[in-house]
């Protein structure tokens, strides 16, 4: 009955032990230079802090993007077609600055030739999984080897 107790706590504890590389997604990340920044600010220089930020495309019926300022007051995005883009900055508090921002298609095409340092994982998700499944071999191969190497009698 001890010997089943050992071996099922042994394969809980590899099964669900957390191998983040696993079970998280493959991500990359990238710096771009460039975009477009809205500054709002009252008519005291003081910046528009948090302040609500909605963005339309040119001749778009949903929000392009949404957001907040950050502490300065400013926002930045990066327009994916031509036109005249509206900007809505809104403290809710009752200031609302509404600015329309031109875009030609220099800046569309810059914004999408520029490339910057990229990061991301080295290895696949099919490569992590099989990773994954040669790691709780190996351990379980050492676990029943040692289980085994103890049980030998020796006359």
């Amino acid at each position: 009955m001890m010997k089943y107790r050992w071996s099922t706590i042994f394969f809980l504890a590899v099964t669900f032990l957390p191998f983040p590389s696993l079970y998280a997604h493959g991500v990359s990340g990238k710096i771009d230079a460039g975009g477009v920044v809205v500054t709002g600010q009252y008519d005291t220089g003081e910046p528009m802090s948090y302040a609500k930020v909605k963005i339309s495309a040119p001749g778009a019926r949903l929000t392009f993007q949404s957001g907040r300022t950050d502490r300065n007051g400013r926002f930045c995005f990066f327009p994916d077609a031509a036109g005249e883009w509206n900007v809505v900055v809104d403290d809710e508090m009752g200031h609302r600055l509404e600015v329309n921002v031109p875009v030609n298609e220099q800046i569309v095409w810059q914004e999408k030739e520029q490339s910057g340092e990229t990061s991301t994982s080295t290895l696949s998700r099919y490569q992590k999984a099989l990773m994954g499944v040669c790691i709780i071999f190996g351990v379980s191969g050492i676990f029943f080897w040692w289980r085994g190497k103890k049980g030998r009698v020796v006359s």
